[in-house]
């Protein structure tokens, strides 16, 4: 799995009452995008060094932007 800076990082839940959790890439310490990553998560504004399980999913910075913009 890879991310840039920008990426949304989404851990989603295996139980149906907890929400997923959402974070934002803001450094990727490898030139590669692979892991870890430090990410700033929306919840609390709290950062942590990130390696993401397979209940991660990346949503790219610009994919956001295309269906936000329609660019």
């Amino acid at each position: 799995m890879k991310a840039a800076v920008g990426d949304r990082v989404v851990v989603a839940s295996s139980h149906t009452d907890v929400a997923a959790r959402e974070g934002e890439v803001i450094e990727v310490a490898t030139t590669d995008g692979s892991p870890p990553w430090r990410v700033r998560w929306v919840d609390d504004e709290h950062e942590s060094l990130f390696c993401p399980g397979p209940d991660v999913y990346v949503e790219r910075r610009v994919e956001r932007f295309q269906v936000l913009f329609g660019e």
